[in-house]
């Protein structure tokens, strides 16, 4: 396991800057911070034994870093998790990554000078210097829906696979062949699971295989629309597209109304995440939905148990599919 020691030769600078550095202090040069961050996240360096229990003062705060404020379900989380927070005797630090890193990292960067007891993090892909940072200095963390590659944190996150596998036998249902998918990022975990769970489950509920019918966004409304537009450049055209989370199935669903005109009434919808008017659109939209709420409950009641010095157990809630199709 790296050492402070470790991180200071990789980063060629002294131990006591790298320990000034890791330990959150600004009496470092911008470029000395740059190169000690950098090596701490490529050691993989997290502080452990003794500098555990040299915990700072407690300030009766935690943060929480969500990926979008405009996606409902970040915002019934983070809602929820607030809730909980404050029954615990907690201030919750809300901030808003907006699905990208840069904000991310400077979000983190304010709560590390805010000196926060613990953070409830929605990650925007891999591990940043940022985080690393944090993570050396002991703070306790925990993982909102998205996991970190090479990152051992505890997770409160939705169950993709089940929820996908809902999604797969409801088009088997529907006599579905020819399904679009508008999928998310493959760097952020939930792209990359839901992404596997459909295409590997394809062939065995009756959808074709042919890729062209394929194409991702970044988990945002324009993304996915230019994603469903490039779907359909190709000469395919689905009776039904899956959109990977909420803010893609609005952009798909934009774009097929833009391209097909009256004819997109005539491809069925279905949507990894459920707002509150697909089922008031014409016609409505069938959807997975995620229980954000117990997320978000779950996930400060392991950061707490951390706190306590206690083990958290990840968990993955399951999901319901709302099925809103017409009948004849």
């Amino acid at each position: 396991m790296a050492t402070i020691k470790d991180v200071a030769a990789r980063a060629g600078v002294g131990l006591g800057t790298a320990s000034r550095v890791l330990s959150g202090s600004a009496q470092t040069s911008p470029s000395s911070r740059e190169r000690v961050l950098a090596a701490a996240a490529e050691l993989g360096y997290v502080a452990h034994g003794p500098a555990r229990s040299l915990r700072r003062a407690r300030t009766d705060a935690l943060g929480l870093l969500v990926s979008d404020i405009r996606n409902p379900f970040f915002s019934e989380l983070a809602h929820a998790a607030e809730q909980e927070a404050r029954a615990h005797g907690y201030a919750l630090l809300l901030a808003n990554a907006n699905e990208d890193a840069d904000q991310a990292d400077d979000a983190l960067r304010t709560f590390a000078s805010q000196r926060i007891d613990g953070l409830l993090l929605s990650p925007q892909g891999p591990a940043t210097p940022q985080l690393a940072s944090l993570l050396a200095r002991a703070v306790p963390i925990v993982l909102l829906n998205r996991r970190i590659e090479g990152v051992d944190l505890p997770f409160y996150g939705t169950d993709n696979e089940q929820g996908v596998g809902l999604v797969l036998d409801w088009l088997q249902e529907r006599g579905h062949r020819d399904v679009a998918y508008v999928g998310g990022p493959q760097t952020m975990s939930t792209g990359a699971e839901r992404a596997r769970a459909y295409l590997g489950g394809r062939a065995a509920h009756g959808i074709a295989t042919d890729d062209a019918l394929v194409d991702a966004g970044d988990f945002t409304t324009d993304g996915a629309a230019a994603a469903m537009l490039r779907i359909l450049d190709r000469g395919v055209r689905p009776t039904a597209v899956f959109g990977a989370n909420g803010a893609t199935t609005v952009g798909a669903l934009r774009a097929l109304r833009e391209r097909l005109g009256a004819d997109a009434g005539g491809v069925e919808v279905v949507s990894f995440d459920d707002f509150d008017w697909f089922a008031y659109a014409s016609p409505a939209i069938t959807a997975v939905r995620n229980d954000a709420a117990a997320i978000g409950v779950g996930a400060v009641q392991g950061l707490l148990a951390l706190l306590r010095g206690e083990d958290a157990t990840s968990q993955r809630i399951a999901t319901e599919l709302v099925d809103r199709a017409a009948r004849s």
